[in-house]
């Protein structure tokens, strides 16, 4: 009687196969590239694994049991289907698949991400986003997320990705309080209030910046959100830096002066050095670079970027 370990390996299917279409055993081995005697062996040492028999022995040949047939008919079903696993890899057919965990902050995502997410799934409809939101850098080494998508200026070391764009900041002001359309010196607006991101914040250049240009008293609201600050702005609270792909995107903002270079924030795409060649995330990644690359107008915050605002719109790893 077989027992509870009892396991049959693809060799195995694959000598019944050849005995059951061969009908003798010097013929089967031939078929698979094996001797006589080895053939002979392997076949008893099967059945006594299953605890019965799969041939019976006529003058004619070796003639399938019911269990030989079936296990013939699966072995024949397990080739075809190897078969074609073979074929759709070498055709490049195979398709990615399963949970990609993605980890990023609210504001690119609901600024810049989601509708380039939404066009992904709808591409690779196997693919489910797990999306997570914070400002904290996750481990990626723990599977915690299998990409990261950041604006910094010093991504992990341990990680590898690629730069997609440059993110613009420039100074904004409420439409409604700046009807000149001309730009406006950055030393007669001093005076004004403005808004800031957080002192947590301060390793930004942006914020740094406002630091040493702006008299602390003029800056009347801090915020530690971006989303916030632009909210803030777009209330009239003060005047204040804005990152260009958001601002830009709205009408009741006004842009004071044109973006400043060494404020920019470099936006990367990064993943661990052991999922570099998953399906998922390289796919993944390909596309968002791709899709990036199309929007580094708005995002550094240059003239197309703002004439496409204004119009009806739809390391290397």
């Amino acid at each position: 009687m077989p027992t509870t370990t009892s396991s049959v390996a693809w060799d195995d299917f694959r000598l019944i196969k050849a005995i059951a279409e061969a009908r003798s055993l010097p013929a089967a081995a031939e078929l698979i590239g094996l001797n006589h005697s080895t053939v002979f062996r392997r076949l008893g040492q099967i059945e006594e694994s299953l605890g019965t028999r799969l041939f019976e022995r006529h003058r004619s040949g070796y003639v399938p049991t019911p269990a030989g047939e079936e296990m013939a008919v699966l072995a024949e079903r397990l080739e075809t289907d190897i078969a074609g696993f073979t074929r759709r890899l070498a055709g490049r057919e195979i398709l990615p698949a399963g949970e990609l965990r993605v980890t990023t902050n609210d504001t690119l995502l609901v600024e810049l991400l989601t509708p380039l997410f939404a066009t992904f799934m709808r591409q690779c409809p196997e693919i489910k986003l797990d999306v997570l939101l914070g400002n904290q850098a996750l481990n990626l080494s723990k599977r915690d997320a299998d990409v990261a998508i950041r604006a910094t200026d010093n991504p992990p070391e341990n990680l590898i990705g690629r730069r997609a764009a440059q993110i613009g900041w420039a100074l904004y002001g409420r439409s409604v309080d700046f009807p000149d359309s001309t730009p406006q010196a950055e030393e007669s607006l001093r005076d004004r209030p403005w808004i800031s991101l957080g002192d947590q914040f301060g390793a930004f250049k942006v914020v740094q910046h406002v630091q040493k240009i702006v008299p602390a008293e003029r800056v009347v609201y801090k915020i530690n959100t971006v989303l916030g600050l632009t909210e803030a702005v777009e209330a009239g609270i003060g005047i204040g830096y804005l990152p260009c792909f958001i601002a830009d995107k709205r009408p009741a903002l006004h842009r004071l002066g044109p973006p400043q270079a060494g404020y920019a924030a470099d936006l990367w795409l990064l993943t661990h050095p052991d999922l570099r060649h998953s399906p998922r995330v390289r796919l993944f990644l390909d596309f968002m670079a791709q899709e990036l690359a199309k929007l580094r107008p708005l995002m550094e915050g240059s003239p197309a970027g703002r004439e496409d605002t204004e119009a009806p719109s739809p390391a290397e790893a």
